[in-house]
């Protein structure tokens, strides 16, 4: 039902009330507070409509239709799922895709058994299994940017804790959403924004991980400027500052724009093929393809940078101030940078072309690649690590000659000729540098294997200057360290590591060592449960593999780490063993 048939319906009302109900200004009044109901829900205003409900309720016989529908509503929105399907099949809502009544069912299907972890702000909601360890993570992350926002933005959301809810895989974050699978499927969609809460698609459904706690901040943000702003901000502005102020759950911001988008970026600059701002309409999510998304996401980001650049926070505050007050998002930020609309246009594309765009990286494709879709070229949970032998890896590698030498790399190292695969991984690396992740990280694995761990820290970090975050990259370099004793810098890089890939045991069990190292006792703690999750050890057994991990006689990149469904822990691989990213 939709609003004006709520309305038309409101009207009616005279044959269900009793007669001193039937004044004119009765309706009128019942009329113009169900509209404000309406009005407040839109403007993502959920207490504001709890408030008008409740005088609407004082009016009315409790089973009108109208009423049901909108307490049904208001229900869904608060997170009371049960009461939202029986309020809206009250309120005779049909039961088809895309009603309240279908999301509040699928929702309340999805989200039924799930655990549920609170802070001061936050509510988080997820799978029974290795989720758990997401919780400490996910709610600092969450706490960290609410503070972020208060001070940026001026705005911390009102009535009561955000709920947080994790969904298992595509299929699922399209039943709880208004976006078709194969919408989400297309641009790499994992996570959205509406009904009062976030709703994030487990990393484990990503064939490689993805940026997880970036995207909890950036949801939040989504929450934020609707909220603050009454739910006026064109989605051009909306993903520009989400994906701006993004990282400041971790630090300033601006940090978000990783070097092969911007590489993305600078080719379509060069190609005069950038997205219109209003083509980004009604979401980013619905462009035709996953680059046009990462174009679109880059733009919108300098578009933010610039404002942010000019008048700082201010700034920003400034143009969501504007379009609360009712302006176009064009007068809001000709107000707010004190110039014309097609002159702040101007200077952002020359801020633009400003950048120092990686002209030498072939962009690669920032699709995010859901397991299911990978066709067997992921592991599956429960599957060791092992040497981290593959082949396949280097099928991104479009220069023949450097992909030839690493096939060599891979097969001489899987027959335990280390030295002589170090050689052709090598030439492979001379010949495309830091470019692909693969040629890296394989590269870096037969250095460390030799035992030349200065080289194989100068390979692995300039891979981190092109991609930066990846997870394997970092638990690699994190090895190096945490063999030399440097707790602090290996901390970062399993940190680094787990916020793209939470569910890798090793690094459960590095940080457990590195945090008893540096005397984080409640922290070690925490490593050690999540730990105990993903291996299913018990607590005496993880301490035993945290003690044993990277000892000296063990093999630095054969380290092995028993993944969930092993019974013992294993000791570190012996010396005589040869020695493995996101959208929104």
């Amino acid at each position: 039902m939709n609003h004006w048939g709520a309305l038309v319906l409101a009207l009616g009302l005279c044959a269900a009330m009793p007669a001193f109900a039937q004044e004119s200004s009765l309706k009128d009044e019942v009329k113009t507070r169900l509209g404000q109901v309406e009005s407040a829900l839109d403007d993502w205003d959920v207490p504001g409509a709890r408030r008008e409900l409740s005088e609407v309720e004082a009016l009315i016989p409790a089973d009108v239709e109208p009423l049901k529908y909108y307490q049904g509503r208001v229900a869904f929105e608060e997170g009371r799922y049960d009461d939202a399907v029986g309020l809206l099949q009250g309120a005779n809502i049909e039961d088809k895709p895309g009603s309240y009544l279908r999301l509040a069912k699928d929702t309340r299907d999805i989200v039924k058994n799930h655990q549920r972890a609170e802070s001061e702000h936050f509510i988080f909601l997820y799978p029974k299994g290795k989720e758990a360890v997401l919780v400490p993570y996910a709610l600092e992350t969450l706490e960290a940017i609410h503070r972020a926002m208060a001070e940026d933005l001026g705005w911390t959301p009102p009535g009561g804790k955000i709920r947080v809810e994790v969904v298992n895989n595509a299929r699922e974050l399209a039943k709880v959403s208004t976006l078709t699978e194969k919408q989400i499927r297309t641009t790499g969609t994992i996570a959205i924004c509406k009904f009062n809460k976030l709703m994030v698609t487990s990393p484990k459904a990503v064939a490689q991980g993805y940026d997880w706690q970036d995207t909890l901040a950036h949801e939040y943000i989504h929450l934020v400027v609707s909220q603050m702003s009454r739910n006026t901000v064109p989605i051009w502005l909306h993903e520009g500052l989400a994906k701006f102020l993004e990282s400041r759950w971790r630090g300033k911001a601006g940090l978000a724009m990783t070097p092969s988008t911007q590489a993305l970026l600078g080719k379509r600059v060069k190609a005069d093929k950038l997205i219109p701002f209003e083509k980004m309409h009604p979401s980013i999510a619905l462009l035709p393809t996953a680059e046009d998304a990462a174009t679109a996401f880059a733009e919108v980001f300098y578009a933010i940078d610039y404002v942010h650049q000019s008048k700082g926070a201010a700034g920003l505050r400034a143009v969501v101030q504007g379009l609360k007050a009712g302006q176009s998002d064009k007068k809001a930020v000709e107000t707010a940078m004190g110039m014309p609309f097609g002159l702040f246009e101007k200077a952002w594309l020359a801020h633009i072309k400003k950048q120092p765009f990686p002209m030498e990286l072939v962009p690669r494709d920032d699709r995010v690649v859901l397991k299911e879709d990978a066709k067997g070229k992921v592991k599956e949970d429960g599957e060791k690590k092992g040497r981290e032998i593959s082949f396949g890896d280097f099928n991104e590698v479009q220069e023949v000659p450097a992909r030839k030498f690493a096939h060599l790399g891979e097969l001489l190292r899987e027959r335990n000729r280390v030295k002589a695969a170090a050689e052709e991984y090598a030439k492979a690396h001379k010949l495309v540098g830091d470019k692909y992740e693969s040629v890296s990280n394989k590269y870096a694995l037969t250095l460390l294997e030799l035992k030349r761990l200065d080289e194989a820290e100068s390979v692995l970090r300039g891979s981190l200057r092109v991609h930066p975050g990846a997870p394997a990259t970092n638990v690699h370099l994190g090895r190096i360290l945490l063999h030399r004793k440097d707790y602090p810098k290996s901390k970062t890089a399993y940190l680094e590591a787990l916020a793209s890939d939470p569910f890798d045991p090793e690094i459960h069990v590095a940080l457990t060592r590195i945090h008893g190292a540096l005397g984080e006792a409640e922290l070690a703690t925490r490593a050690k449960t999540a730990t105990a999750v993903l291996t299913g050890l018990k607590p005496e057994e993880v301490d035993e593999l945290a003690r044993r991990f990277l000892q000296e006689e063990a093999e630095l990149s054969g380290t092995s780490v028993p993944a969930s469904g092993d019974d013992k822990p294993k000791a570190p691989a012996a010396p005589a063993a040869s020695t493995p990213d996101a959208g929104r």
